[in-house]
């Protein structure tokens, strides 16, 4: 198997992966938290997961993926939409739209599924809800306590996070520059500034609330995620995904709660996302510039093309939409499906076997000339290795597609074409194989000798003709493009 690397944010640096058992791997991302709708930032980091997925399941792994839906315990840190400090965001919701919060969640719920899907995003293998498994949260909490982490204090329970020496090592942060820089209104009733919410005592009139040994209540945020990975996934994990922002305090609390429960180290590899930026600034509801997959579409972008747009940029780094950019991936998108249906239709029923690489993990130096002068079975093993090693290089989608593009542009056969792009699309997720064949075009008397009087001109390389006739052709409604297999049309 050929060596993947992936940057590790817990020690912040790219190593080799290697899963707890082989071939096989335990992966766990955070998902949301159902009182609004995504927008295309928090698609961009499920979408780094899903390639995560995709990369490990190209180089054979089966992946076991969980992304829970946080429906209670995600307190409100400001008040950007309304939200009282240190109020269930789903509750609040709830009182602000009139319903209950089961009706909250589930109508959150359902457009998160419906948007993952649009951008062929692949389902997680579970989506289990935190109102689900409060038994599981509450053992869990009893177990922090009997361990000397945690305590109870006015029906509220928290962690000691000063009995966890390991505490901060994924986010950097020390317990004294926490105490220092504490920003969230500090509860009295804990003993330190820096110690957190495993259980909070329920408030007058509050809808939703269990029982516990301390009293009734409702879950913290943060123990959701350790109790629920470890019912389905055990209380190790080979990855688990998240956004930037989720580094601190969420996953660096569910480190100190799972490894002071279980004496086991929690993740092998931490891989966070960066925030996308909409016209140069962070998207977020507070500055006005959150894009939803609607927007996108009534604009005539496909999610397709925004998947796309995402792949062209590396998953760690700052991504800056811009409608421009979107209209191009569009392009790009059509472009792409153009060359598929066209190699699909001179390919007939000669379809050439998908490449099978074992590289070692060295990228190809492939490029749009590479396959001159190479037989078409060695051009396509070459391609297919500088596909893999690029994702393989900790997610390099977009040294990946300059492959793909390298592909499209090489003198190789249709039928080689298109079984490398169809192979290559089980990363990219575009849906390519649904593309049918292009339906054969049928030139007018008129066209077909304009055509050879441009291949004419072309041979005789009189370029001020030869463009003179694209033109006159395009005015026809006929688009002309110029190939290393020669010219190809298609209409309007």
């Amino acid at each position: 198997m050929t060596e993947i690397q992936f940057f590790n944010s817990l020690g912040r640096r790219k190593e080799a992966f290697t899963s707890l058992t082989p071939d096989q791997v335990r992966m766990y991302s955070c998902g949301p938290t159902v009182y609004r709708y995504i927008h295309i930032g928090n698609l961009r980091t499920y979408l780094m997961s899903d390639l995560i997925r995709r990369v490990l399941e190209y180089n054979g792994y089966q992946v076991t993926q969980i992304i829970n839906i946080t429906d209670v315990g995600h307190l409100a840190e400001e008040d950007a939409l309304g939200i009282e400090s240190g109020e269930d965001k789903v509750l609040a919701a709830a009182r602000q739209e009139r319903k209950s919060p089961q009706e909250i969640a589930e109508h959150y719920t359902q457009a998160f599924l419906e948007d993952i899907a649009a951008i062929n995003i692949q389902p997680a293998h579970r989506y289990p809800k935190a109102t689900q498994h409060i038994p599981q949260m509450l053992a869990l909490i009893q177990k922090l306590i009997d361990k000397g982490l945690a305590y109870a204090r006015g029906g509220s329970v928290f962690y000691d996070v000063s009995a966890f020496p390991d505490y901060g090592k994924l986010s950097g942060h020390t317990l004294d520059e926490l105490r220092a820089g504490y920003r969230i209104e500090v509860d009295e009733i804990k003993d330190d500034p820096a110690d957190f919410l495993l259980w909070r005592g329920a408030r007058p009139g509050q809808l939703a609330v269990w029982d516990s040994p301390w009293g009734p209540g409702f879950p913290g945020w943060h123990i959701e995620c350790s109790a629920m990975s470890m019912e389905y996934l055990g209380p190790q994990l080979d990855i688990h995904t998240g956004g930037e922002d989720l580094i601190f305090p969420h996953h660096e609390n569910e480190i100190a709660q799972s490894e002071g429960a279980t004496g086991l180290p929690f993740v092998r590899v931490w891989m966070h996302g960066a925030h996308l930026l909409a016209e140069g600034r962070k998207m977020a509801k507070s500055t006005g510039n959150v894009l939803r997959l609607k927007d996108l579409v009534a604009q005539g972008i496909e999610p397709l093309a925004y998947r796309l747009l995402c792949l062209g940029h590396q998953y760690r780094g700052h991504m800056n939409v811009t409608w421009e950019s979107l209209h191009a991936a569009q392009a790009r998108l059509e472009r792409l499906r153009r060359s598929v249906a066209e190699w699909r239709q001179a390919a007939g029923d000669n379809l050439s076997p998908s490449p099978t690489v074992e590289g070692q993990g060295k990228r190809s130096a492939v490029g749009s000339h590479t396959a001159h002068g190479m037989e078409p079975p060695a051009a396509r093993e070459a391609y297919a290795a500088a596909f893999r090693a690029a994702i393989n290089d900790d997610l390099a989608l977009p040294t990946a597609l300059t492959v793909v593009w390298d592909v499209e542009k090489s003198d190789l056969p249709p039928q080689d074409k298109l079984a490398l792009i169809l192979d290559f699309d089980r990363v990219l997720g575009l849906r390519l194989a649904e593309v049918p064949a292009a339906a054969p075009i049928e030139l007018t008397e008129e066209e077909r000798a304009l055509i050879e009087q441009r291949d004419a001109a072309r041979k005789a390389r009189d370029w001020a003709t030869s463009d003179r006739l694209r033109a006159e052709l395009a005015a026809r409604g006929l688009i002309i493009e110029d190939t290393p297999q020669g010219m190809r049309w298609r209409r309007r």
